[in-house]
């Protein structure tokens, strides 16, 4: 069973850094293209970064030189490096991803959700 997990958040006070990770488990054959989401209280969850199998790279503008999306193929992991933290960052960060799998011995390709991680920028 493939499960994706996030961790690394946390509490850090304006300006600060946090780094997230997004690790993939289970009958993997290859992480695709993975996307960070984030969702504030009373808000729609939206996209913050996304990186392709590929390594190609889109940001949302609000986190545009602040944030930075990488992935290392081999952990099956995808990290964001969080600089320059503001208020309005905090909420639940989640990753998502299109991960290939073998399955009850078939070859399947699904999108999956992690749980979330809580992100609170506050002094």
């Amino acid at each position: 069973q493939v499960q994706l997990v996030e961790s690394g958040g946390g509490l850090v006070q304006p300006g600060g850094s946090l780094t997230l990770s997004c690790a993939a488990s289970g009958s993997i054959v290859r992480l695709n293209a993975v996307g960070w989401y984030r969702q504030a209280p009373g808000k729609q969850r939206g996209s913050v970064a996304r990186i392709t199998s590929g390594g190609g790279i889109n940001y949302a503008d609000s986190v545009k030189g602040r944030f930075t999306i990488s992935r290392d193929n081999a952990k099956n992991t995808v990290y964001l490096q969080m600089i320059s933290l503001k208020p309005e960052d905090t909420a639940v960060y989640y990753c998502n991803a299109d991960i290939s799998s073998i399955s009850g011995g078939a070859y399947r390709v699904q999108n999956y959700w992690g749980q979330g991680t809580q992100v609170t920028v506050s002094s």
